[in-house]
């Protein structure tokens, strides 16, 4: 039986809330493990153990930063048949469908390889009459990540490459039902050189997501998942002055044209509507 915690400071660590949650194996309905549900106080320890690492990660020059990044890549590319498996057993998604959900996450780490030149700022000489005008693009230091079910990998890639890559420290609350790869992703970004406590992981339900809207060091949040909870999330988030970014209820529409080919279409939505078990955003529900 396996016992999920958080991951702070570098590695992991036992939940202290006494609060615990079955993780499920649904290939079988077997119970595989349990995952510790954090309390406000050990988010904001997280929170605490992240704003004292990101000073010194922002000021670590980008092309340095990124080197991680690379590093990270090389790793999962050698662990990748292991990330599969997890996520398969606690999603349950194939193997072929897990893979291709840690591919669509690598593919966003490979673009924030450029963050240095993506960063660089602008300049504008004599903009008025004895002015000129600059920008800067800089970290805004502890931000936040929660992230859904349905891509483990994927999703919580998504936002911690932007972030760290320009040089914030990210707090991540992935879905509770398949937390093992979040985890397992935390420790080889510490292996690919990541400083401690840049990269925090903390496990559990509405409390902790409550804490991430309130906390007053938590600068930003991202969140991907339902519409109602994305408005929720939007709007406290918002009341307590972060910057936040929500995709809630994203489903595709299909319209069929009238010259369509009908068996090909048919075939078409049949694989959208019901891959994955309709768990992704391809799913075609209008």
């Amino acid at each position: 039986m396996i016992e999920y915690g958080h991951f702070i400071g570098g590695k992991r660590v036992a939940g202290t809330s006494g609060r615990k949650q079955d993780v499920m194996q649904p290939m079988d309905g077997s119970v595989r493990g349990t995952v510790a549900l954090a309390s406000q106080a050990e988010l904001r320890a997280a929170v605490e153990n992240a704003k004292a690492a990101q000073p010194k990660w922002a000021a670590t020059n980008p092309q340095r930063r990124v080197r991680v990044l690379m590093k990270f890549l090389e790793l999962v590319a050698r662990d990748y048949d292991e990330l599969a498996d997890i996520l398969a057993r606690e999603h349950g998604k194939t193997i072929a469908d897990a893979r291709g959900d840690i591919q669509r996450g690598l593919e966003v780490v490979e673009v924030c390889i450029g963050a240095p030149h993506m960063m660089k700022g602008e300049y504008t000489d004599g903009a008025g009459p004895g002015i000129d005008v600059y920008s800067m693009r800089q970290p805004l230091g502890v931000v936040a990540g929660i992230t859904p079910f349905n891509f483990p990998a994927m999703i919580p890639l998504w936002k911690i490459a932007p972030a760290i890559a320009c040089g914030n420290a990210f707090i991540l609350k992935p879905s509770e039902r398949d937390p093992g790869v979040p985890l397992r992703i935390a420790e080889l970004f510490i292996e690919a050189g990541l400083p401690e406590g840049v990269l925090n992981v903390v496990n559990g339900d509405k409390e902790v997501v409550d804490a991430i809207l309130d906390d007053p060091d938590i600068k930003a949040i991202g969140f991907v998942g339902s519409t109602p909870i994305a408005h929720y999330i939007y709007s406290r988030g918002t009341a307590s002055g972060k910057r936040v970014q929500c995709f809630g209820g994203a489903k595709n529409h299909m319209i069929i044209m009238p010259d369509a080919d009908m068996d090909q279409t048919v075939d078409a939505l049949i694989g959208a509507g019901y891959g994955s078990a309709g768990e992704r955003c391809m799913a075609i529900s209008v």
